[in-house]
């Protein structure tokens, strides 16, 4: 689809961005920012719901970032629909669409990296190492191109985004980092992009992982050894019909340091498991 058809103002530059940013600033309004990868789902529009609750004007990006994509990886086929995108954006008061291409955001001669330490290690990490690399300068290029009082990301990657409150705190970016909680189906399944990567039976198996977590959460509150507890739910997952789990763990929820035994600190478990060729990511508070 041509761009210049899309339902709602939007930019492709960072230099047309500003340009309509900065206008809203003239007028003393405030600025809250989504970032996506397109193929918007109910979670992606509870996102803008709740931007539109935090500032006057609502930014969204689009951008499948090629960045954090290993070689064996989706980018390809990762489901690309702007037109759609757009108008969900106009129904949900998204007030302008950012949609850079790869060129733009990476032209020729881009050489800087990345690399986080703290919250970034670990979890993904140790499955997707590449992974935070790619998340952290993207991230670090849009919010210096938007310059939003806010930006808003779901919960649903939750190690994604307590990343992404650390680049931002040690970077001094003003920006306000906000977690929103993970938007679900009716049977407890996280939703996500990928998601339409699944078979009938396999979203029948899907939907099994927020409950496991929900009973590993419980047996932790009871005092059970967090070792078993890990162990005792990837070994359910797989029984559940999982083909594989490339990990079940329990951290600190702000830094998702290992959980020490003297700790009082708030937990969180979070999972990461596969069905065909899907990987599904979930989490929840302990």
């Amino acid at each position: 689809m041509d761009s210049a058809a899309l339902p709602l103002p939007h930019a492709a530059t960072p230099a047309d961005l500003r340009r309509v940013v900065a206008g809203w600033r003239a007028a003393g309004e405030t600025v809250a920012f989504v970032p996506t990868m397109g193929a918007l789902h109910d979670g992606h529009l509870r996102l803008v719901e709740q931007a539109r609750m935090e500032a006057r004007r609502v930014v969204t990006s689009v951008f499948v970032n090629p960045t954090q994509f290993a070689a064996h990886e989706d980018l390809d086929t990762y489901p690309r629909t702007l037109e759609r995108d757009a108008a969900l954006l106009a129904e949900a008061g998204c007030d302008l669409l950012y949609a850079p291409t790869a060129s733009t955001m990476y032209p020729a001669g881009f050489a800087t990296r990345i690399a986080m330490d703290g919250p970034a290690l670990g979890l993904e990490t140790d499955h997707r190492p590449h992974f935070f690399g790619g998340v952290s300068i993207v991230v670090a290029k849009l919010l210096n191109q938007v310059q939003a009082d806010v930006a808003l990301f779901g919960e649903k990657d939750y190690q994604q985004l307590r990343v992404i409150a650390r680049l931002a705190a040690d970077l001094d970016i003003p920006t306000r980092i906000v977690g929103v909680p993970t938007e679900r189906d009716g049977h407890g399944l996280a939703l996500s992009s990928r998601n339409a990567y699944l078979s009938e039976a396999e979203l029948d198996i899907a939907r099994r992982l927020n409950g496991r977590l929900a009973a590993a959460a419980a047996c932790v509150r009871a005092g059970d050894p967090i070792d078993a507890v890990e162990r005792d739910t990837a070994e359910a997952l797989l029984s559940d019909g999982f083909g594989s789990v490339d990990y079940v763990a329990v951290r600190e929820a702000d830094s998702l340091a290992p959980v020490q035994l003297s700790a009082k600190a708030p937990l969180r478990i979070l999972a990461a498991a596969w069905l065909g060729r899907t990987r599904l990511i979930d989490n929840m508070a302990v």
